[in-house]
């Protein structure tokens, strides 16, 4: 396990949205501004690493990273071949989250 700033919040411990109240805190982080998740991590794909809901005007956390901005990589691992590693299924007229590697971009390697 490894400790990162949590994206959500920048590492503020705060909302950043400000929606129940400017003292309130990051409902990723609990307030602590940062967040723990299993080595090896790499940037989320879907968010690109914002840790907010992409492709939305809304204020909640990304669903493929939970709000971390980081994923968990199972290695060995390859480039999903539906989203192409973008993270988005390309087949929805409103963006979302890819199926195949939940928005990940990558995808544990197959054996040959």
């Amino acid at each position: 396990m490894t400790s990162i700033k949590c994206a959500f919040c920048h590492g503020t411990g705060h909302d950043p949205f400000g929606l129940l109240s400017e003292l309130s805190t990051c409902q990723v982080c609990s307030g602590k501004g940062e967040v723990r998740i299993k080595s090896p991590v790499t940037k989320c794909a879907f968010c690109g690493g914002r840790g907010i809901q992409p492709h939305t005007t809304s204020c909640l956390h990304c669903i493929a990273c939970g709000g971390k901005g980081s994923v968990t990589v199972v290695e060995p691992s390859e480039q999903c071949p539906i989203c192409k590693g973008s993270g988005i299924y390309p087949r929805r007229p409103h963006p979302m989250p890819c199926h195949l590697c939940k928005g990940q971009g990558i995808i544990p390697k197959r054996g040959d």
